[in-house]
């Protein structure tokens, strides 16, 4: 092997009788290395944007989450609650009581997800990182307060220097419904938002008010110990996925202990699945290019024909001929995967340092600059696909001209 690639090499880099087949080399090259680093921007590109996106859903969702597997709330006492607070790499718990309710300010109305929180629930997310204007408050000397999602005050027509609280209806949830009186089976509730925050998520920004966790249970009519998840703030120095395996063992049963990934399965399966597509589609399209590799083999095969006869003169099979030139046209496309891949993490990193492209706007965008990430496993998916293509679209031509000038060159 390392004589055919001594040969392979000498033969790419001799001077062509024919100064085209320089010509064709360089733009079967060219076409491999912008196949390659298109494929390293696009990934790098996917994989920002499921950071950015994944550090906007970490602002508000906790490290793990704990729910019911069946029904909406579960008892405290029916988990090992002070043990959970106690086991090790578990920072902080915070108590969260949910549901749907309607809300009005003035005429306007709006259903939304009131989310009754404790005090620790700022530290098991960045809830004061993503407040946009006011901030957040839910209790003050008996007096309760309320954050809104920017988007659900806007649909509300909600400002915070409003003197008129905001009503809070939720349906009775132990009483029949009053045909006669059907404003007597709701429960209402008062509060005076005092911030508004954003996610950049209409699934959050659109649809929640969050407010003390006591006026939760007293609306939704729960008692004190009554909660629809638990959120946990995992120790830094711990790994989440160890913390996470050691809390399913401490609950048992009959619960789901959930991290940020798999609170939103579907959105990362999604983003994968855009991911993979992306890459399949450039590779096909790549895969086009590399049969300019085919024609420069077959050039380069031609301009050895009297070599070939050359070598089997001294004694080399065909075995040895094909493996020349099958390095030869590997040493093509290995030639511009090598310089694409480079180039493309060398653009990566000075978008990463200096934000190249940037979004046109003020201030209306999340970041100034487009989001990348390059991550190893991309280029090494991008090298070996690119490179194993390559070494088939070298293999054809290799197998079938070069027996047929090694049978010539016996003739003669």
């Amino acid at each position: 092997m390392k004589l055919a690639l001594r040969i392979a090499i000498r033969y790419l880099f001799a001077r062509k009788s024919q100064n085209v087949i320089n010509v064709i080399s360089m733009i079967s090259v060219t076409g491999v290395l912008v196949g390659s680093l298109a494929l390293i921007v696009v990934l790098s590109v996917f994989n920002g944007l499921h950071g950015l996106i994944g550090s906007l859903y970490g602002s508000f969702d906790p490290d793990l989450k704990i729910t019911p597997e069946k029904g909406k709330v579960f008892n405290l006492d029916s988990i090992p609650y002070e043990k959970l607070v106690k086991t090790e790499g578990v920072e902080v718990v915070s108590q969260v009581l949910e549901d749907h309710a309607l809300l009005r300010s003035d005429k306007r109305q709006v259903p939304a997800i009131v989310m009754g929180v404790d005090d620790a629930f700022a530290k098991v997310s960045g809830i004061d990182s993503i407040m946009v204007d006011g901030r957040y408050k839910l209790r003050q000397n008996q007096q309760n307060y309320g954050v809104a999602g920017y988007v659900l005050a806007d649909q509300l027509g909600l400002r915070l220097n409003f003197v008129k609280p905001l009503v809070i209806y939720a349906p009775k949830r132990t009483s029949r419904i009053n045909l006669m009186r059907p404003d007597l089976s709701f429960k209402k509730e008062y509060l005076h938002p005092v911030g508004l925050f954003a996610v950049r998520q209409l699934e959050y920004d659109s649809k929640y008010l969050i407010v003390n966790i006591d006026q939760a249970r007293g609306l939704f009519e729960y008692g004190d110990s009554v909660v629809s998840s638990l959120g946990i703030a995992v120790n830094d120095q711990f790994d989440i996925g160890d913390v996470k395996n050691e809390v399913e063992a401490l609950i048992g049963h009959g619960f789901e202990v959930k991290d940020q990934h798999e609170q939103h399965a579907t959105f990362y399966k999604l983003m994968r699945v855009e991911k993979l597509m992306a890459y399949l589609i450039l590779l096909f399209i790549l895969v086009i290019a590399l049969f300019n590799v085919i024609g420069t083999l077959s050039l380069l095969i031609f301009e050895k024909k009297q070599s070939i006869g050359t070598l089997r003169s001294m004694g080399a099979d065909r075995l040895l001929i094909n493996k020349i030139f099958l390095v030869e046209g590997w040493l093509i496309s290995l030639a511009g995967v090598t310089t694409g891949v480079l180039l493309g993490a060398l653009l990566i990193w000075l978008q990463q340092e200096f934000g190249l492209l940037r979004f046109q706007g003020d201030g209306a965008f999340i970041v100034e600059a487009y989001p990348v990430a390059l991550e190893w496993t991309d280029m090494v998916l991008v090298y070996f696909s690119v490179s194993l293509i390559g070494l088939l679209a070298a293999w054809y031509p290799v197998r079938v001209i070069v027996r047929r000038y090694y049978s010539e060159q016996g003739d003669d």
